[in-house]
């Protein structure tokens, strides 16, 4: 019986989504099989690789249905099918299904990340995908930070935009985290205060009203890797300002409702 509620597990996670091929994943500047593949726009990684080699001296194991990893810092679980993984009684939402695939359980990369104490860094031009712990994060921004942040930016700015509209926006927002010419977070992103400041919703207060359900996911499609405009580093509404600084200086990358991308 516990063989076939297996098998019936395994089949329902595969059924889920249909996975292409993910950049190659590095620990610490280190390169690891992560077994990564993508689902729906969400990178997926093996629990038991990015768990090992983030903390060399913990464990891994399968106990009643779940993984369970253990460290120095605590305990951290994953079971198949559900949405979250929980560490130290605390839940990290994954944007996706914990999966199981032949004996190996695949979470979202953020996620595992930031429970086991890390952060992700992922490189659009490349598809790297680079898990820092949290001795050598240089940012020190948490996923959840990010996620706070980059939902409230692109609620404030992109409300009434279709989904990809929203995804776009939060693009831009970690385009400029990746680019030189920009804050290295996305917090000091938000706020960079030259030229009187960079988003209307800082401004004028807008950037801490509650984020809507849309927006919160966009955001976290963004930090799974998705992206909308290319490397664009600039967005503008044409109908809702007379600023023309964007649309004279730089190249225009595509228009997503009522807003035009800009790099």
């Amino acid at each position: 019986m516990k063989k076939l509620a297996t098998g019936l597990l395994v089949g329902f996670t595969l059924l889920a989504g249909t996975a292409r091929a993910a950049g190659p994943v590095l620990v610490d500047g280190t390169p690891v099989d992560a077994a990564a593949r993508v689902y729906n726009n969400t990178t997926y990684v093996s629990l038991r690789a990015i768990s090992e080699a983030l903390h060399p001296d913990g464990a891994v194991s399968w106990e009643n249905g779940r993984a369970v990893v253990r460290t120095e810092a605590g305990v951290l679980t994953a079971r198949p099918g559900d949405r979250h993984i929980e560490a130290e009684g605390r839940q990290y939402p994954t944007g996706g299904q914990v999966r199981l695939e032949s004996g190996c359980t695949l979470v979202p990369v953020r996620a595992l990340a930031a429970a086991l104490g890390g952060v992700v860094d992922w490189d659009p031009a490349s598809g790297t995908v680079r898990v820092i712990s949290a001795g050598q994060a240089d940012s020190g921004e948490s996923y959840a930070d990010q996620l706070y942040w980059l939902s409230r930016i692109i609620s404030a700015e992109s409300k009434g935009e279709p989904l990809e509209g929203k995804i776009a926006v939060g693009s831009v927002v970690l385009n400029r985290v990746a680019h030189q010419d920009f804050p290295n977070t996305v917090y000091d992103v938000i706020f960079d205060s030259r030229w009187g400041g960079q988003f209307e919703p800082v401004r004028n207060g807008s950037i801490y009203d509650a984020p809507t359900q849309e927006s919160v996911q966009a955001a976290r499609l963004c930090l799974e890797g998705s992206r909308a405009a290319g490397g664009s580093l600039y967005f503008v509404a044409p109908s809702l300002t007379s600023n023309q600084w964007a649309a004279e200086n730089r190249t225009l990358v595509t228009i997503i409702g009522t807003h035009w991308f800009y790099q």
